[in-house]
């Protein structure tokens, strides 16, 4: 049995497909980029930014789920350039306190609406 998770704190998905999903005790988040749930906008200014705005955003999927950075067990960062893999790195290394989850960082070619990074994490409610 699986849950559906949205909330409104986050943007809205671009596609078929929902903020994130809950089976049993695994929450998989889509991938979030650097859209502001207020005005609509892309937060584009410069990597630490955007990343922050990325993080911001799964971090209040999370929350919606009763969940919070300490119960991702696994991410996926898409990068559009991996010079920016320092910044990146850096920024998300802030959200986390210990016990880093697993995780996989890859150049793509593009990313939805031409964004420089995309996140995605899987967590778990233990």
């Amino acid at each position: 049995m699986s849950t559906i998770i949205n909330t409104p704190n986050a943007p809205a998905p671009i596609g078929p497909y929902n903020q994130a999903v809950m089976a049993g005790n695994m929450l998989f988040v889509s991938g979030q980029i650097a859209l502001d749930v207020q005005s609509g906008e892309l937060i584009l200014t410069d990597i630490t930014t955007e990343t922050t705005k990325v993080l911001e955003n799964v971090k209040a999927i999370l929350t919606e789920a009763g969940l919070d950075f300490s119960h991702i067990v696994k991410t996926s960062i898409f990068l559009k350039d991996m010079g920016d893999f320092a910044q990146v790195n850096e920024i998300y290394g802030s959200y986390f306190t210990n016990n880093y989850p697993a995780r996989e960082t890859v150049q793509v070619a593009a990313l939805p609406k031409n964004v420089n990074v995309e996140i995605s994490v899987i967590a778990y409610k233990g």
